[in-house]
């Protein structure tokens, strides 16, 4: 009958929007699970990596042989000897923590962080280069005044920095005054560390033209010729529009943040 032939059409079409309502379900309910484990992974992630960083900054850890306290290591060392001793002390949890940092563009770029790649890639590269191609690269600079005032207030930065976004990616939250603290002690050491940077580049200049170290000079197999120096002059000239940039970033941030702990 050609009745029964449309009921049994009819039925036919109400069985397939059935299925598909039951797949688009499952689809979107997996897809829910994925998305909250892998936001829990991230968060995990960051909560280790944060913490770890922050120890490497502050306390004891690895192997028990290492203390790789930098603020420590740089004050007990400030205080029994004199500044020159400060980055011997430091030197080897210095060279870890800040190259741990790397991943931070890493974590930019893939979006774990909210931070744009614009900010973490000239903070981060900066500071790798001031750690490797200056202090590492030229013991000359090791017993200058401004080693201490750099490591001073990069400590003091990254454990608050650190800490703060560790407690947050573990618990949801931060203390409010950690909040102030991570918003507000930029305002002081920002420019310390600017003014520390520039110094070291400019006191390792000598031993860079003396040396010759990193350059090539022709002839040679590449045809090509490259002056260290020339470089860091030229990355010591992007300080000043970076700077600014970086600082403007901050102080808007700033005003962001402590806007909703007056609210709440």
């Amino acid at each position: 009958m050609p009745y029964d032939r449309s009921m049994l059409k009819i039925k036919n079409i109400n069985c397939t929007i059935a299925a598909s309502s039951s797949s688009l379900v499952d689809l979107y309910l997996q897809t829910a699970i994925y998305s909250s484990a892998m936001a829990a992974l991230r968060r995990l992630y960051l909560s280790v990596y944060n913490w770890a960083v922050c120890f490497g900054w502050s306390v004891s850890w690895m192997l028990c042989s290492w203390k790789v306290q930098v603020l420590y290591n740089a004050a007990s060392a400030l205080l029994e000897s004199r500044h020159d001793a400060v980055y011997p002390a430091v030197e080897r949890p210095l060279l870890f923590a800040q190259t741990t940092a790397f991943l931070e563009i890493l974590h930019s770029i893939l979006g774990f962080v909210r931070s744009p790649i614009s900010v973490t890639l000239p903070q981060i590269s900066g500071r790798l280069y001031v750690t490797w191609g200056i202090l590492w690269s030229f013991p000359e600079t090791h017993s200058h005044i401004l080693v201490t005032s750099l490591i001073i207030s990069w400590s003091i930065t990254e454990i608050i920095r650190y800490s703060f976004f560790g407690m947050r990616e573990a618990f949801g939250f931060a203390p409010s005054w950690l909040l102030w603290l991570r918003y507000s002690t930029f305002l002081v050491f920002y420019p310390i560390g600017l003014i520390s940077e520039v110094g070291l580049i400019y006191v390792a200049m000598p031993s860079m033209k003396a040396s010759e170290k990193y350059c090539f000079r022709m002839p040679n197999k590449w045809n090509l010729s490259f002056d260290y120096r020339y470089m860091s002059v030229l990355l010591t000239a992007l300080y000043v529009p970076g700077f600014p940039y970086l600082f403007r970033y901050m102080v808007a941030k700033r005003e962001k943040a402590l806007s909703k702990t007056k609210t709440a």
